[in-house]
């Protein structure tokens, strides 16, 4: 459906053909008069305006009158209490006439949170504006305007909400939304392209994940979304400062060449958490870049942050829990354990408490290694199998490999 170009007051397209011309790099479309810029980007069909150019750049009258439920409300609320909110705006226009207004109104209740590294402070926002503009954009160019409701913007101290009407467009699901894209309303989302407010790749939901990683923040949460609305939460707080000063110490020049799977993969490492398959593929080149170390080989490789950027951000404790002891220090906890044992032999199951960084395998080339030098020796087979200190006697059975 489209209508005439009459019902706006004013076309607002400026900003829209400066940001078109910088993108494409043609200066001519800077030049272009609001009708030419509204049929070059296909805001018009057949001499009407559509529903796309009335959210971009439609006056409060018009979507008053066409699209009335194309609003989105303001509210700031200074603690978790219910009740009214300490501060609320209603914004019903085309994106162009208030998304900078809407930013000013965050920003103005925005703080610092300042940490020391060494002699030198760091500054981070609570609230940055890339990851608040682009959670704007996402709901104005993916809700649903069949439903009535509104989107809203809610701020608090330390957390920030927006919440949409309608779920997430088919095939889209909270695992998925930062490698799948199905635009639920394709015409907006391409103008919004158009001009580089965002990207038809879908890379502004990577870049909220990746602004948080970066900033030692909690990753963007869909937590509450339902088929009737998606709910997206972006933390504040920084809760990992060891982050920011890794992320310098990596370097500028390294970090901007990383996929937001590297940051995953980083932001897993940091917590210690294990990466899944699809994240592990990017391991190697983490690696080369010098921001994670190889540790072991084979089926008991492990991948951790570099020991020189651990020590240059004061936790070497850390990067030595996560390596584990050294081969030596390994073995004699191996041989005190069995010594203790005397008596009943270690079963394999005991010895793998002893050493719950390992894996089974390495523990056994361990006791192999301990067997040839005859510090220790094995009796039984299978399941029965036991290691005992010092040689073994002549009765007693060979090494063999144990199943437990």
């Amino acid at each position: 459906m489209s209508v005439r170009v009459s019902v706006f007051c004013r076309f607002p397209t400026r900003p829209f053909r400066k940001r078109w011309a910088a993108k494409s790099g043609d200066a001519r479309r800077a030049a272009w008069s609001d009708a030419e810029v509204l049929t070059a980007a296909e805001l018009t069909v057949d001499g009407g305006i559509t529903y796309a150019a009335l959210l971009l750049f439609g006056t409060g009258r018009a979507l008053g009158r066409l699209l009335a439920q194309a609003e989105v409300v303001y509210e700031y609320r200074s603690s978790e209490a219910s009740g009214p909110a300490a501060a609320r705006t209603e914004y019903r226009a085309g994106l162009f006439l208030y998304h900078d207004r809407l930013w000013a109104e965050v920003n103005s209740r925005n703080d610092r949170q300042s940490f020391q590294d060494g002699l030198f402070r760091t500054e981070v926002l609570t609230f940055d504006e890339a990851s608040v503009r682009e959670s704007l954009l996402n709901a104005i160019a993916h809700r649903d305007y069949r439903l009535g409701g509104a989107v809203f913007v809610r701020q608090h101290a330390r957390r920030l909400e927006v919440v949409s009407p309608g779920g997430f467009p088919a095939g889209i699901t909270p695992e998925n939304v930062l490698d799948r894209q199905n635009p639920r309303n394709r015409r907006l989302a391409e103008a919004l392209s158009k001009c580089g407010l965002i990207e038809r790749s879908g890379q502004g939901i990577n870049l909220m994940f990746e602004n948080a990683i970066r900033q030692g923040k909690a990753l963007p949460s869909f937590a509450g979304t339902t088929d009737t609305e998606v709910r997206l939460t972006l933390e504040g707080m920084v809760k990992h400062p060891a982050m920011i000063r890794f992320m310098e110490r990596v370097g500028a020049d390294k970090v901007n060449t990383f996929s937001t799977a590297d940051f995953l993969v980083l932001d897993r490492l940091h917590r210690e958490l294990p990466n899944p398959d699809d994240l592990r593929s990017r391991l190697p080149a983490l690696v080369t870049a010098g921001a994670v170390e190889k540790i072991g080989h084979g089926k008991g490789v492990r991948y951790l942050l570099s020991r020189g950027l651990y020590a240059a951000l004061g936790q070497s404790g850390t990067y030595t829990r996560q390596v584990g002891l050294d081969r030596d220090t390994n073995k004699a906890l191996l041989v005190k354990h069995i010594e203790r044992h005397a008596a009943d032999g270690a079963t394999l199951k005991d010895l793998r408490q002893v050493l719950p960084s390992l894996s089974r395998g390495q523990i056994q080339v361990l006791l192999r290694e301990l067997s040839e030098t005859d510090t220790i020796h094995v009796r039984g087979v299978t399941h029965a199998v036991r290691w005992f200190p010092g040689l073994s006697p002549p009765e007693s059975n060979p090494l063999v490999a144990s199943s437990d």
